[in-house]
């Protein structure tokens, strides 16, 4: 099957970093991929060295002709069997083109967040297929009047390869970090700012330290609340034991230096990528009961619900998880339960099969349709 996917956002988001894993995952089942990203975004750069055929363009926004023509020549050239989005200012080029050429359209939305009405009454309409990346995205979608045989969900795949436990990355890691003996470290992965949590976070960990002299905090990020909380870190006696790398590009080594993750938003999350990747990694994951947040784990077994901004449960469960009795059994069931649910080869599947089952439901309904029509000359 060929593929042509529109990623001409050159940002590192989330989005961003689905629409490269799916990308990859497409073409290591043996998929033509076609991609057109923007030049020197993230998606061009992390696909440069993969099979997936590269183009480049840009979408100012939905009215942008230039990129208008550069899709259009590339999916003439392409031939693709499926024109596929991942960013909200390219969901109208590709149902212009679409309809154009005649190419089914593929559009996933990774927020959920309204879009503008008529866009969030007309595009899941005339999308082929309109994909929701969580259940409870697909809830809200619901919620505002789609009809539900026009949501599918397909959950973010995730890399395992690139989140393998490496120990010679995890000893480099946590040397730079003055971090020696033999720690628990307990990581954050994402922006910084209150809603995720992080001042809810600090407190409890810090807490914890006073009875786990060998814990530490790993702060892998930055944002708007980045430095109120490197502040509060450096007025706290046990501060020493919260470090703070900055913002990282490619946050896969950092799984190595930890021995658990924590996502403790306290505003809702759509899915939860870094959940996933952490427990690709064998680690178990502390996460808020929120949101979409509970569909990237087992709770008990890989991993452990709390409610959201509860300082004293988190403390508790992060105590609990420096037992590595309990830790490296959930760190295990976590890599198996990613292997069999997240990965690449799983989710480029699941696609697939979503795709073609859907166009045979379509072409049975055109053939019965044409059936029931009279015969000529018959009454």
């Amino acid at each position: 099957m060929r593929f042509l996917l529109l990623g001409t956002n050159p940002e590192h988001t989330g989005a961003a970093t689905h629409f490269v894993a799916l990308a990859q995952a497409l073409a290591e089942a043996g998929h033509e991929v076609g991609v057109i990203a923007a030049a020197g975004g993230l998606i061009e750069q992390q696909l440069a060295d993969t099979a997936v055929q590269l183009h480049r363009a840009t979408f100012r926004n939905a009215l942008d002709l230039r990129g208008y023509a550069t899709v259009l020549r590339t999916a003439r050239q392409l031939r693709p069997h499926w024109l596929v989005g991942n960013f909200g200012k390219e969901y109208w080029p590709l149902i212009v083109i679409g309809r154009l050429l005649r190419i089914p359209v593929v559009l996933f939305r990774h927020r959920v967040p309204p879009m503008r009405r008529v866009s969030a009454w007309l595009l899941p309409r005339l999308a082929h297929r309109f994909f929701a990346v969580s259940r409870h995205a697909r809830r809200a979608y619901l919620e505002r009047g789609v009809p539900p045989g026009l949501v599918q969900v397909l959950y973010n795949p995730v890399n395992m390869a690139l989140c393998r436990h490496d120990p010679v990355q995890r000893s480099a890691i946590l040397r730079s970090l003055d971090i020696f003996g033999d720690p628990v470290v307990l990581g954050f992965c994402g922006r910084m700012q209150q809603g995720k949590g992080i001042f809810t976070l600090f407190d409890a960990a810090t807490a914890a330290m006073a009875q786990q002299p060998q814990l530490h905090c790993l702060w892998l990020g930055d944002g708007p609340d980045a430095q109120a909380l490197r502040e509060r870190a450096a007025a706290h006696p046990l501060g020493n034991r919260h470090h703070f790398p900055g913002w990282a590009n490619d946050i896969h080594p950092y799984y190595s230096a930890m021995s658990m993750l924590a996502f403790p938003s306290i505003a809702p999350e759509t899915f939860g990528r870094v959940s996933v990747e952490a427990q690709a990694a064998g680690l178990p994951v502390l996460a808020s009961d929120i949101g979409g947040i509970p569909e990237t784990l087992q709770p008990g077994v890989t991993g452990v619900l709390l409610p959201p901004g509860d300082v004293e449960a988190w403390r508790t469960a992060i105590v609990n998880m420096c037992d590595p009795s309990r830790r490296l059994p959930m760190g295990a069931a976590a890599e198996a339960f990613v292997r069999e649910r997240f990965s690449t080869n799983v989710i480029a599947a699941r696609f697939v099969h979503l795709l073609t089952a859907a166009s045979a439901i379509r072409a049975k309904g055109i053939h019965r349709h044409r059936r029931k029509r009279p015969l000529p000359g018959r009454v």
